[in-house]
């Protein structure tokens, strides 16, 4: 049985909140000017772990699939690069949640920046998908888009 797929967003309204300021490899970066425009529920912030408290084992990421709110979904981090701060490549985890095999077959076309959450901590974000192997993922640690976000400033 084989997945594909993708997640689509709408911009609706046309209301600016912010300015983009940088495109890295590590994603896009700039300054939100109205957070109340953005819906955003702040008793849903999570601490950034550093890379040192990152594991080999269970993690989840949260995407959102079929309109039905963010919901975590299991993975594994099969390795971890410690030393890497080049590329975004710097953890290496496979998709283990049944629910989300079965409606994707794993990473697909929009769940680049989807958040990697382990031990209740934000530890990095998914940046790729292998394409000969669409339940395994990179993705790139939270300490690295931390210290990007504090260069554009």
């Amino acid at each position: 049985m084989e997945n594909h797929g993708e997640i689509k967003g709408n911009i609706l309204g046309g209301q600016k909140v912010g300015a983009i300021y940088k495109n890295t490899i590590f994603g896009i970066y700039g300054n939100i000017n109205d957070i109340s425009k953005l819906n955003i529920n702040k008793q849903n912030e999570i601490e950034v772990a550093s890379r040192e408290e990152t594991t080999l084992g269970p993690a989840k990421i949260l995407c959102t699939l079929e309109n039905g709110g963010i919901r975590q979904f299991d993975i594994e981090i099969k390795k971890i690069n410690l030393t890497n701060n080049e590329d975004n490549k710097s953890l290496l985890f496979k998709v283990t949640d049944k629910e989300l095999l079965e409606k994707t077959g794993g990473i697909i076309q929009g769940m680049s920046g989807s958040p990697i959450i382990q031990n209740g901590k934000f530890i990095g974000a998914v940046t790729h998908v292998l394409v000969n192997d669409p339940s395994m993922g990179y993705g790139v640690f939270g300490d690295i888009l931390i210290k990007t976000s504090r260069e554009v400033k």
